[in-house]
């Protein structure tokens, strides 16, 4: 694996070990600079990792979340990571954190004009977070694939290639509940973070995540993450 790329990884890892080490970074983002920024992907794999971060003692007053990559489907829909963080996170003491929505009303129809609105909408949504973010925690999907980055999706080449901080993609392969258009966080916009955080479970995903890390190839998104050297990242390997 090329170092010089900041990679530090942490193997038997557990939910409550990625927990514990999300809220240290957040404590010393509020200690240095009076306030954090945190960005969650979403799905059922982080759901153990929110259960226990929200109850981690930190001032979550003083954080704000967003997600890495939204659906682009109504908070009530069974595939909204805007809901499943409401329920998951955004409990107990991280109830005071501020999170931040891509959008609020949705068209019924979405072409590529539509989704370029709703990408301008929500970058002035998220204008005011302290940026850089803080943490980034993402996923990884068996494809390679993390936020919402799929490789040679309608969409895809521009979210790795854009100085904006985010795109919309569509997963016309993606795993269900796909098909359906994404806002996401662009490469650009990952790896501004000042932390990185990965998790990846299970023996075929990290047999993925080794071969991604000995090069950037574009066919495997995940690696243009790792085989960098702007962004530190925290492997958390279950």
């Amino acid at each position: 694996m090329g170092r010089g790329i900041m990679i530090t990884e942490h193997t038997s890892a557990t939910p409550a070990a990625i927990a514990a080490h999300i809220a240290d970074a957040l404590r010393a983002a509020i200690a240095a600079r009076g306030r954090a920024c945190l960005a969650v992907s979403g799905g059922k794999s982080p759901i153990p990792m929110f259960e226990a971060l929200r109850e981690q003692t930190l001032d979550w007053s003083r954080v704000s979340i967003v997600l890495v990559d939204e659906r682009v489907v109504p908070r009530d829909h069974e595939a909204s990571n805007t809901a499943l963080v409401a329920r998951h996170l955004l409990q107990g003491k991280a109830a005071a954190a501020r999170f931040v929505l891509f959008f609020r009303e949705l068209a019924t129809v979405f072409n590529a004009e539509v989704l370029d609105a709703l990408v301008s909408d929500a970058t002035e949504r998220i204008a005011d977070l302290p940026w850089p973010l803080d943490v980034a925690v993402l996923g990884m999907g068996e494809d390679a694939h993390t936020a919402s980055l799929f490789p040679g999706a309608p969409g895809y080449a521009r979210a790795i290639a854009t100085d904006e901080r985010l795109a919309w993609v569509v997963p016309e392969q993606a795993p269900v509940p796909a098909p359906h258009a994404r806002l996401t966080f662009t490469l650009h916009a990952l790896l501004e973070a000042r932390e990185l955080v990965l998790s990846i479970a299970g023996e075929t995903k990290l047999a993925v995540y080794r071969r991604a890390a000995q090069r950037a190839d574009p066919a495997l998104p995940v690696s243009l993450i790792l085989n960098q050297t702007q962004a530190p990242v925290s492997v958390f390997i279950g």
